[in-house]
């Protein structure tokens, strides 16, 4: 049995990861599964535990860390985020593609650990564009929106890093796109396992 793909998108905060994720996700043939992550930030209205996020305490966090249960950890705007590995590992080793999404510092951690994982980048079609998604969201503080748009332009930049680079102009089209890159790289995988 051919081991899944580990697959990362990442993208600045608001650019639409979660949309384009679940839009993704809704393709049964991809054989997909999405490993979702700690955070011990609060919930947002409308997010429920267990399908965004696990929403957990510091010390509970710091407790997976210490006991080496995370595959990628990184701090954002005073909150804690990790990708819990033992899932990970049980769904590819079945065959399963797991689906992470994930910040640039995660995945630069998990990068360098598992070398054939895909990566991919989602931009916004513009700065501006971007601002207002953040913006729109009517959620957090300016301070907490400033910082998130001063990392979202240093995250930028580090989008050449990433093996695609998808722009996220319409929900359908980039989806689209990150469909086609799985099927590819999945069709390239099912070749080298013969």
């Amino acid at each position: 049995m051919k081991k899944g793909l580990l697959i990362i998108l990442s993208g600045p905060s608001g650019v639409g990861k979660g949309t384009v994720r679940m839009k993704v996700m809704d393709d049964p043939s991809l054989n997909l599964w999405y490993s979702v992550s700690l955070t011990t930030r609060e919930k947002r209205p409308g997010e429920v535990n267990g399908r965004e996020y696990h929403f957990v305490s510091d010390e509970e966090f710091n407790r997976q860390l210490k006991e080496g249960n995370l595959l990628e950890h990184a701090g954002f705007v005073g909150h804690q985020y990790g990708t819990p590995k033992d899932k990970e590992e049980e769904k590819r080793a079945s065959g399963v593609n797991v689906f992470l999404e994930i910040d640039v510092q995660g995945a630069t951690q998990i990068l360098s650990k598992c070398p054939d994982a895909i990566s991919i980048f989602l931009l916004p079609p513009s700065f501006p564009e971007l601002e207002k998604r953040i913006r729109g969201r009517c959620t957090e503080e300016e301070s907490v929106i400033e910082a998130r748009l001063k990392r979202a332009a240093e995250e930028i930049k580090l989008s050449t890093h990433y093996k695609y680079i998808v722009i996220n102009d319409s929900v359908e089209k980039a989806a689209a796109q990150i469909k086609s890159i799985v099927r590819k790289e999945s069709a390239e995988l099912a070749e080298e396992a013969l």
